[in-house]
């Protein structure tokens, strides 16, 4: 067990690829409830963290902590992978390419991982992707194919998909960021509803406003470290530190 009570708690990360040092020396903690933004330029170890947190990147040094429990702990190989299939059943994970099956409808796009992972029955399987589709406003989208759909909605059914395995964190890498902007709101707007519901979240994203106004708190990354982080009206209004205000002022004009 940890010796903290944080929910999550990650602690002293570092990651190589090669000579490349992505993370350095990372350490955070998120409380159950909790809703934390990551922004930064491409290539500051953002992704990398976010997918750290359930070993999908495994790192090269330090710890990452889920309710108490090391997520990437090491292990024999067989043991290993059960308990980090166990621990993913707990992580619901969104990316920026969706990531669904082309040859499954939306239904079965939901219903697969809670029938394999966690034994329910088709008919159970069936009630849960329904009510999580209805969450996302995608209940009348259940027979259509990945094909079928915008980018928004096939996002929307990523989002059913996670939600579907009863997750207790939700991870969000850059969801909207390959969509077309007037489908960016739509997807906004489910995430928005998952914090008024107090799911704790950690999302990766390059939309300033959006992290504004849902997330708690707001950590800017540079170069494989966590510059700053603070409330967002502290972090986008009144940032301390120089990197942060020159990430900010060079995204502002290049949004304008």
């Amino acid at each position: 067990m940890s010796d903290q009570q944080h929910f999550v708690e990650i602690r002293h990360a570092q990651k190589s690829f090669g000579k490349l040092e992505v993370l350095k020396d990372i350490s955070l903690t998120v409380e159950r409830g909790q809703i934390v933004g990551i922004i930064g330029s491409s290539g500051s170890g953002k992704s990398t963290l976010l997918r750290a947190i359930n070993d999908l990147d495994p790192l090269t040094g330090g710890e990452i902590w889920l309710d108490g429990v090391q997520v990437n702990k090491t292990l024999p190989h067989r043991k290993y992978e059960k308990h980090i299939n166990e621990m993913r059943q707990h992580v619901g994970m969104v990316f920026q390419h969706f990531n669904l099956f082309p040859h499954m409808t939306v239904r079965e796009n939901v219903t697969m991982a809670p029938m394999l992972l966690k034994g329910l029955s088709a008919d159970e399987a069936n009630e849960l992707a329904r009510q999580q589709l209805d969450h996302v406003g995608m209940l009348e989208r259940i027979d259509y194919y990945p094909s079928q759909l915008s980018g928004g909605q096939k996002q929307r059914v990523a989002i059913a998909r996670a939600l579907a395995m009863k997750p207790k964190l939700m991870l969000f890498d850059e969801a909207t960021s390959a969509l077309d902007p007037e489908l960016v709101e739509e997807v906004n707007q489910v995430m928005k509803r998952l914090a008024e519901e107090n799911m704790t979240m950690i999302i990766v994203t390059h939309e300033m406003d959006f992290a504004a106004s849902v997330c708690d708190r707001v950590l800017f990354m540079d170069k494989g470290v966590v510059v700053e982080e603070g409330p967002p009206e502290v972090i986008f209004k009144n940032p301390t530190q120089e990197r942060t205000r020159e990430f900010l002022r060079k995204h502002i004009e290049g949004a304008s």
